[in-house]
């Protein structure tokens, strides 16, 4: 089997492969009725549950029979793999009990809610294989209108012989269900890899939903490093002030990755109490003398073939820093409470406030760990050293206000632009984005005319970095020219040119339009559907 097959299956593989294995009998799914559809579904189900085992039992070195607990672990990382969000939960002895909140075929299951006969295949096949017999009791469905699913695994067939569930033995070799048998010996030739476990080609593009402004030195320097180290694994540290948008940057680290399809976890180790950070990080685990058992799983794995965001990593105590080391090194951990150890694949991007150089000087951060976060590190400065991305983010944010509200707000007026580029941020754009919110709400008209500071900073004088009047009237022109010129812009494409349409949006007359555009050498012409078509069809002969 090829490396790193079980790191490669997710959810769009899945479904991609269920359809595609729906095609070849797909009069059975569209025409079929009641036990004939069903049974088809269960197919599906046994024969991936095959390919599932083999790839989980490669990627975690597991040989010969399962125990219940490692039983456990491998149906709830293959469902989560394939796009559920399945966990342990507590359960009786000789039962294991699994719950989920999200189905890999969203609200469709609704529609056809015999496409959880899957699951139940899935399930029973692999613990029938291992066991010997299954019963899988669908207890709660996404499919049936509940908010979560909650599913139990019979391994005892006298523990279940008054349940009704979906049964599955194993049979001379081979997994029989209610109407479907599948060899239970997993065949590991390279087709069977493909069609359930191979790799897709067709991946998302999440990218570009994680925006960034950059026009800035720093800024832009700081894409350029994220671009390079993105699709590696290297571990990054980011270190900027509070605000600066550190999670915006890992977020985009994670969206430029491999790993973009898994999960981005991040967690603000600043906001957990100190007894709890091991549990939550790493999770816990305990047994009754009944024989019932309790897990909850941490962060680690919830991150597990993803990303894990440790922002505040400078408020960890030592002895969760030494901790955090050694999963670090050996990429193992146990959970509180835990005798097992358990590994995870996760790409860890880390933050602080403050420089880790001094902390680790002062004694309160362990030198080892610095080394080992810091392999590449990314800083962010404050808005106050980078006001050339102000007057963009304004842009940005504005867009989104009015997206969020259903109201239009295009700019800030003069004396609005002047108070953002005199004000010193030290909040920094969490601190800009909430005084445009607010301001946005409280204005009237296409251009905001005054910023509404809270109470705390609203005493606060303004502070004028330029020392000299007439620079601090030149740079307030140049700004607000770029303001218009990029507003006149956008608007003039999103109505085809229509000079009286802009000045309506704008809400100023024609006329004041003519004379912008005349100013800032903008033709409108270039804007209207026969200059676009035009301008299309010269970059495409130009490319010829």
């Amino acid at each position: 089997m090829a490396e790193n097959v079980f790191r490669h299956l997710n959810p769009i593989l899945f479904l991609q492969t269920f359809v595609a294995q729906s095609v070849e009998v797909s009069a059975k799914i569209s025409s079929a009725k009641g036990n004939s559809r069903l049974n088809y579904i269960e197919q599906l189900g046994l024969t991936a549950s095959g390919c599932f085992e083999a790839a989980y039992r490669q990627e975690f070195a597991q040989n010969g029979p399962l125990d219940h607990g490692t039983y456990a672990d491998m149906i709830v990382a293959i469902k989560n793999k394939i796009g559920g969000n399945f966990s342990r939960a507590s359960s009786e002895p000789g039962m294991i009990r699994v719950v989920n909140t999200r189905c890999p075929f969203g609200e469709t299951v609704m529609q056809a809610p015999g496409l959880c006969k899957m699951t139940s295949s899935v399930f029973g096949g692999i613990a029938a294989r291992n066991f010997g017999y299954a019963k899988v009791i669908l207890e709660k469905r996404i499919a049936m209108g509940d908010k979560m699913c909650e599913a139990r695994i019979y391994t005892d067939p006298k523990k279940a012989i008054s349940l009704v569930g979906d049964e599955y033995h194993l049979e001379r070799g081979f997994v029989r269900g209610k109407g479907a048998t599948v060899n239970a010996q997993i065949d590991r030739n390279h087709h069977n890899e493909k069609t359930w476990c191979g790799v897709s080609s067709i991946q998302p593009d999440n990218a570009n939903k994680v925006s960034i402004v950059a026009n800035s030195p720093a800024i832009l320097n700081a894409m350029e490093i994220i671009k390079v180290v993105a699709p590696t694994t290297a571990t990054v540290l980011i270190n900027g002030e509070t605000g600066v948008g550190k999670e915006v940057f890992a977020r985009r680290i994670h969206a430029l990755s491999e790993r973009k399809n898994m999960n981005f976890v991040p967690v603000n180790c600043g906001g957990i109490p100190e007894h709890l950070i091991e549990t939550i990080l790493f999770g816990h685990e305990r047994g009754a003398f009944t024989g019932a058992y309790e897990v909850h799983h941490g962060l680690f794995a919830q991150a597990d073939g993803g990303t894990l965001f440790l922002d505040e990593i400078d408020s960890l105590s030592l002895a969760a820093q030494a901790r955090l080391l050694r999963v670090l090194q050996s990429g193992e951990f146990e959970r509180v409470g835990g005798k097992q150890r358990l590994s995870a694949d996760v790409r860890i991007i880390a933050a602080a406030g403050k420089s880790l150089d001094k902390s680790t000087t002062d004694g309160t951060f362990r030198v080892d760990l610095y080394y080992r976060i810091n392999v590449i590190p990314i800083y962010l400065p404050p808005l106050r050293e980078r006001c050339e991305d102000i007057l963009p983010l304004v842009n940005q944010i504005l867009v989104q206000l009015s997206s969020k509200y259903n109201k239009v707000i295009n700019a800030l007026s003069e004396d609005a632009i002047a108070r953002v580029l005199q004000y010193d941020w030290p909040g920094n754009v969490r601190e800009l984005e909430n005084v445009l919110e607010r301001s946005f709400l409280f204005s009237s008209g296409p251009i905001m005319t005054k910023l509404l500071f809270s109470k705390n900073t609203d005493a606060i004088p303004v502070i004028v970095r330029q020392q000299v009047d007439l620079s601090l009237r030149v740079a307030k022109q140049r700004a607000a020219g770029q303001m218009e010129t990029q507003m006149l812009k956008e608007t003039l494409a999103r109505f085809d040119g229509n000079v009286s349409q802009t000045a309506k949006s704008l809400g100023v007359t024609p006329r004041a339009i003519h004379q912008k555009l005349t100013s800032y050498s903008i033709d409108p012409n270039n804007y209207r559907p026969q200059a676009k078509l035009k301008i299309s069809i010269q970059r495409e002969q130009t490319s010829e």
